[in-house]
């Protein structure tokens, strides 16, 4: 297992792999085959970044059995999916910020996101383990209310695409088995999620080869696995912690 992550060292833009508190320096692309240098550093000689700059945010709805009970819901035919902006993406730990014209509930949602690895277009499940780098974490920022507001039709793109609300890192995290992994979420310190990889409806290797089949998944790209019962509304003020099992955490306040 390797945790990549990019930061800022001395003005420069680096990658690297995370042990403890040491990054190993690499030069070149990520997804590339990059080289390692011998350069060492403490992390906290370091600025954080977004592990990646993707062309595209995908989140899943509806795919976690536990919240779709509790919903009234029942298991979709295929994944159902909307899209975030690019622009609403969050650098790790700032803070997510209420848009000056929304003044009702904003939801976190604490999510597996899968990180693509290579160009992926028309590839079957069984196959698409080889075009997935690796996991990140996810909080999937709502402003809930927005979504019905217009009786005709569903606003689910707007209410997740405000500035800041686009969060995920702090890393990539590579050959960890995604089928079982446990997601926390903790708000000002109480756990209010707390579920398994194991509940969702369509497994990582489905939802990659679905969306192939849709559009070009390219490397960067990231797909928010969907969230679980628990999901709730942040006050200003409150932090929001969300960790995955083997990969880290996201800490951020609502301000």
């Amino acid at each position: 297992m390797a945790h990549w992550i990019r930061f800022n060292y001395k003005n420069n833009e680096c990658i690297g792999i995370q042990k403890d508190k040491k990054i190993e320096i690499y030069n070149g692309d990520i997804f590339n085959n990059p080289s390692k240098t011998e350069i060492v550093v403490n992390i906290n000689e370091t600025i954080p970044l977004n592990p990646c700059n993707p062309s595209k945010i995908i989140a899943l709805w509806n795919n976690y059995k536990t919240l779709a009970d509790e919903k009234g819901l029942s298991k979709p035919n295929n994944p159902l999916y909307l899209n975030k902006a690019i622009s609403c993406i969050l650098e790790p730990g700032k803070d997510i910020v209420r848009p000056k014209f929304y003044d009702e509930a904003i939801f976190y949602e604490g999510e597996l996101g899968i990180v693509i690895g290579k160009y992926c277009k028309d590839v079957e499940a069984d196959k698409t383990k080889d075009y997935i780098f690796g996991y990140t974490c996810i909080n999937d920022v709502t402003g809930m209310d927005i979504v019905k507001k217009d009786s005709s039709f569903d606003q689910w793109t707007r209410s997740k695409s405000f500035d800041t609300f686009g969060i995920f890192g702090p890393c990539i995290a590579t050959d960890i088995d995604p089928m079982n992994l446990q997601i926390q979420s903790k708000l000002n310190d109480k756990v209010v999620q707390d579920y398994n990889t194991s509940d969702m409806f369509f497994n990582v290797y489905e939802i990659v080869s679905f969306l192939s089949k849709d559009m070009s998944l390219y490397p960067g790209d990231i797909i928010a696995c969907g969230t679980n019962a628990g999901l709730g509304p942040m006050n200003e003020g409150d932090t929001i912690q969300v960790s995955v099992e083997g990969i880290g955490e996201l800490t951020n306040k609502l301000s």
